[in-house]
C-alpha cells in the first residue's frame, strides 16, 4: 500500500498524521476514529464497524481494519483497567476460549467461500437473532451457551472480520446487565483483536505507516470512548439494550449491502 503524500505543511491535527497525509485526509481519519469510538463507549463494540468504512475513503480497506485492530490492542490494557470490576469473567473467558477455536475454522472456511457470499450469510443470521432479541427470547446463560457465541463470533471475524454479533447477542440474550455487558464486550473484543494480529503482521499489512497512524489516533479514540461512556452512563438497562439493538441492525444491513454488492461486481 502506497500511503498518500502531505499536500502541503498545515495541518489542524498535530504529530505524525499531519506527516502522512493532506489535511482533509488526517481530519477523515480522525474525525472516523472520534466518531466510532463515541459509539464504542455508549455500547462497548461497534468501532471497527464504524471507522474502518470511513478509514477507507482514504487508505485500502484492509489497511483501514488493521488500524482499527492497532487501535482496539491499544486501548484494550487501559480497558482491563478501568472496566475490569464490570466484566462477566466467567462468560468472557468462554467466548475467549469459543474465539480461539472458531477463528482459524472462519479463516480455514473462508478459503473455500466467498467472503462477499459469508457476509449475506451472516446478515440473515443477525436478523434472525435481531427478531428473537426484540421478541425478548432469553437464553439460560452458561459455558456451552458461552462457549458457542464464542466459537461463532471467532468464525464470523475468520469469515468476514465481524465477530461482534454473536457476543452481543449472547449477553443481551441472557439479560446481563448493561454496565456488565459493556464492559465484557470490550475486553472481548481486545482478546479478539489480539487474535487477530499475528495474520495482519504474517500478511505484511502492518508496517510502520500503519502502527504509527493507529499511535496518532489513539488520542482520539480515548477522548470518544470516555464522551461514549458519558452517554453511556445516562442510559438504563432498556435504553441500552436499544441502543445495541440498533447498531446490530446496522451490522447487519451493511454486511448484506456489502456482499452483495460485492457479488454484483461492484
Amino acid at each position: 500500500m502506497r500511503f498518500p503524500q502531505p499536500a502541503g505543511p498545515r495541518s489542524i491535527l498535530p504529530g505524525i498524521l499531519a506527516m502522512m497525509w493532506s489535511t482533509t485526509d488526517a481530519l477523515l481519519i480522525g474525525g472516523a476514529v472520534f466518531a466510532a469510538a463515541v459509539l464504542r463507549g455508549i455500547t462497548g463494540f461497534g468501532f471497527a464497524l464504524a471507522a474502518v468504512p470511513l478509514i477507507s475513503l482514504v487508505l485500502a480497506p484492509v489497511q483501514g481494519a488493521a488500524i482499527a485492530i492497532l487501535l482496539q490492542c491499544m486501548i484494550g490494557f487501559g480497558d482491563l483497567v478501568s472496566v475490569r470490576r464490570l466484566v462477566d469473567i466467567r462468560s468472557l473467558t468462554m467466548m475467549s476460549v469459543g474465539a480461539v477455536i472458531g477463528t482459524p475454522v472462519g479463516l480455514m472456511t473462508l478459503q473455500r467461500l466467498s467472503a462477499n457470499a459469508m457476509r449475506v450469510v451472516i446478515a440473515i443470521i443477525v436478523l434472525g437473532a435481531l427478531v428473537g432479541l426484540v421478541r425478548k427470547v432469553r437464553l439460560a446463560p452458561g459455558p456451552r451457551q458461552a462457549i458457542g457465541a464464542g466459537v461463532l463470533a471467532g468464525m464470523f471475524s475468520g469469515l468476514a472480520a465481524m465477530p461482534g454479533p454473536p457476543a452481543v447477542a449472547y449477553l443481551l440474550g441472557t439479560a446481563t446487565p448493561a454496565a456488565e455487558a459493556r464492559a465484557t464486550l470490550m475486553i472481548f473484543f481486545f482478546v479478539t483483536s489480539l487474535l487477530a494480529l499475528p495474520g495482519l503482521l504474517l500478511q505484511g499489512v502492518v508496517g510502520w505507516p500503519t502502527v504509527l497512524a493507529a499511535v496518532a489516533s489513539l488520542p482520539l479514540l480515548i477522548a470518544g470512548t470516555h464522551l461514549g461512556g458519558w452517554v453511556f452512563r445516562r442510559l438504563d438497562d432498556g435504553g441500552y439494550q436499544k441502543a445495541a439493538i440498533a447498531m446490530l441492525v446496522v451490522t447487519a444491513v451493511l454486511a448484506a449491502i456489502r456482499g452483495l454488492w460485492g457479488l454484483a461486481g461492484g
